[in-house]
């Protein structure tokens, strides 16, 4: 399920956005074990916040918005 939204997950976009435009990111997110899509702070915390909490280094980060982005685009 591709939402067609013409933006692009970026370090910014909150973890409530992602849900709400981008499902299909959802499951990269669950694989690099970011499981807080369920969390209180979601509407409000960032991919980078997120993502930060958990360990995740600089590279990590820029890896994780990347293949987002490729999965919301239907690419592997």
């Amino acid at each position: 399920m591709v939402k067609k939204t013409g933006k692009k997950i970026e370090r910014s976009t909150t973890l409530g956005e992602i849900v709400k435009d981008f499902p299909d990111a959802l499951p990269v997110m669950l694989e690099h074990g970011l499981h807080c899509v369920g969390c209180h702070v979601a509407a409000f915390e960032t991919v980078e916040e997120g993502a930060k909490v958990h360990g995740m280094s600089e590279e990590q980060v820029d890896a994780l918005i990347g293949e987002m982005n490729n999965a919301v685009k239907g690419k592997k």
